[in-house]
């Protein structure tokens, strides 16, 4: 009598470290950290915007419970997923990109505000349905595109800051006041000497905390104003339209449209980054889901009031620090997001935020993200060809309208949008000079070729340079 031969039962495949749902008090935890590092990245384009467009207090505070509200719902979808449409399924935050700011000034000037969410509803629109050819062409934008561009970000938003500290009205009495120099100084020196003596997660939180000192000086100073706190409500939601109806200009739209395509070369090269540092490379469907996910935030925004949402590189390097790989940590930072978003009372507390002290901590990021586009053009071969011109006419062209800014004065309106931004300058400009001088040049592929691959990296990359990266 033969013996029956027992058959083994196959074990299932190991959940990926991506996809282990941790306990809620540590997701909780976790999710909150994430949510520090981005905080005064994510907060301060509402802040800037507002002060340069002389939007008044409780109408930024609307702007910065919108901005909350919608990054906190991108970053879920990001680390969620939405079927096979949205979501890269990554530990990827999502906030409030630096790369509007000047588009955004430049048409609310002209235009008013309803031509700016118009733009964003449109080039949101053009971001769901590009981003999946985008996935197949980013090889078209190189180290020298995109660390120029990055550079000119920075510099070109240095002014935003220094108006925010000294004004903008250089007639106006209290224009440069010594007591508001000195308080951006001594904001300043606090976020060099943590960076400097402090070690760990402090550092991550040096700006947020040069923003508390500012406060509390500026509150001894006079210049702090929370009336408006406690005329508002502990919850709710931003009216759509809150502007009015949108309005729809070609320029405006075609400006926006430039910027989506900045975010998504930034959010393409740190999806990658993240996916290398928790051992999951992105495949091509996995970068389209991601790039979608941005381009579902101009509709957001357009409807929410807020703004272009990207991924956000510090939040990448803190997933290499702390090496916790779950992306469902992420979800909890969302949800923690859109939370803050639906708390109005902490609107009007963040928008009572001074100029000098806003202005302080935006010089030293916009300062920051330009060292960030010099260091990714280190990546860039200079030898034997025309890289050094290519950089240094596109660098000269962008930062004309910074310098001059009735440069193109009596171009039409239309024109003065497009051109009068550094940003799409720069953009168009080394674009087209690269393709001029480099052509078309097909790299090793940077993303997973097969669905769902588990490739584990061996060593993680630095964050991605980005012009949100603070």
């Amino acid at each position: 009598m033969s013996e029956a031969v027992a058959t083994p039962t196959p074990h299932p495949p190991a959940q990926h470290p991506v996809d282990q749902r941790l306990p809620y008090g540590r997701l909780a935890v976790l999710g909150f950290q994430h949510v520090l590092v981005m905080y005064a990245g994510c907060v301060a384009v509402p802040l800037i915007v507002g002060g340069a467009l002389k939007l008044d207090a409780s109408t930024i505070a609307i702007l910065v419970n919108a901005d909350l509200f919608v990054a906190g719902l991108i970053t879920i979808v990001q680390s969620l997923g939405v079927g096979r449409i949205l979501g890269v399924r990554l530990p990827v935050v999502a906030g409030a990109t630096f790369a509007a700011l000047n588009p955004m000034i430049l048409i609310g000037g002209k235009y008013g505000m309803p031509a700016i969410y118009g733009a964003f509803l449109v080039s949101g629109v053009f971001g769901l349905l590009i981003a999946k050819p985008f996935a197949k062409i980013i090889h078209l934008f190189p180290p020298i595109v995109t660390g120029t561009v990055i550079t000119v970000i920075g510099l070109s938003l240095i002014d935003a800051g220094a108006g925010l500290i000294a004004g903008n009205n250089e007639e106006a009495p209290g224009y440069g006041d010594l007591g508001n120099l000195a308080l951006a100084g001594a904001i300043i020196l606090m976020i060099v000497l943590i960076n400097r003596f402090a070690r760990g997660f402090l550092v991550s939180l040096s700006v947020l905390i040069g923003l508390i000192f500012g406060v509390i000086v500026a509150s001894f100073m006079g210049l702090v104003d929370f009336a408006g706190v406690g005329e508002a409500s502990w919850f709710g939601l931003a009216q759509p339209f809150y502007f009015g109806p949108p309005e729809f200009q070609a320029a405006a739209i075609i400006s926006m449209c430039i910027v989506m395509l900045i975010i998504y070369v930034e959010s393409t090269a740190d999806m990658i980054a993240v996916g290398q540092a928790v051992g999951k490379n992105p495949t091509e469907n996995d970068i389209a889901r991601g790039l979608a996910a941005d381009g579902l935030s101009g509709v957001l925004a357009g409807v929410f009031n807020s703004f272009l949402d990207t991924a956000f590189a510090q939040n990448v390097g803190l997933v290499q620090v702390t090496r916790v790989r779950s992306r469902y940590v992420v979800t909890a930072a969302g949800i923690i997001l859109v939370l803050l978003g639906l708390i109005p009372k902490l609107g009007e507390i963040i928008a009572a935020v001074p100029g000098p002290v806003i202005g302080a901590a935006a010089l030293v990021m916009f300062a920051t993200v330009t060292a960030v586009g010099i260091r990714s053009l280190r990546k860039v071969e200079f030898e034997g060809n025309n890289n050094l011109l290519i950089i240094a006419i596109s660098i000269g062209a962008g930062m004309v309208p910074v310098v001059a800014p009735n440069f193109y004065g009596k171009m039409p309106d239309e024109l003065q949008i497009i051109f009068g931004s550094s940003i799409t300058t720069t953009v168009i400009v080394v674009f087209l000079l690269n393709l001029l001088f480099n052509g078309v040049t097909r790299p090793e592929p940077a993303v997973a070729p097969v669905e769902d691959a588990e490739t584990p990296a061996e060593k993680a990359p630095e964050p991605a340079e980005s012009p949100d990266k603070v």
